[in-house]
């Protein structure tokens, strides 16, 4: 049986702006749904869910079919989400490997 996830509203409207702007950007360089899906290697259909915003498509469509219509995700310079990736590999270096709860039991008898 599948179980039915709910998203958070802010979660819902972000991936129906990312599928709005995906269209959006297809239109402005006259591509129909069948020429856009077969550059990104999907069905039409899933176009269609990812261009609605459906949070059941991967992240990684919704991701590279806004790249082949040219929508800047993160940053407009490729080398800006390069220099991002390392800072935070090295903030990432420095934090401990492994994090655990405290296995002492919490005295709270006042």
């Amino acid at each position: 049986m599948k179980k039915n996830r709910t998203y958070s509203k802010y979660s819902t409207e972000a991936a129906a702006l990312l599928g709005s702007q995906i269209k959006l950007g297809r239109k402005q360089l006259n591509w129909s749904e069948t020429e856009l899906s077969g550059r990104a290697g999907i069905s039409r259909a899933t176009l269609q869910k990812i261009e609605k915003g459906d949070m059941t498509c991967a992240i990684g469509l919704f991701f590279e079919v806004a790249s082949l219509v040219r929508i800047p995700l993160f940053e407009t310079e490729a080398t800006s989400i390069e220099t991002h990736i390392n800072r935070i590999n090295d903030k990432i270096a420095l934090l401990p490997k492994a994090t655990h709860q405290p296995n002492t039991p919490v005295d709270d008898d006042f």
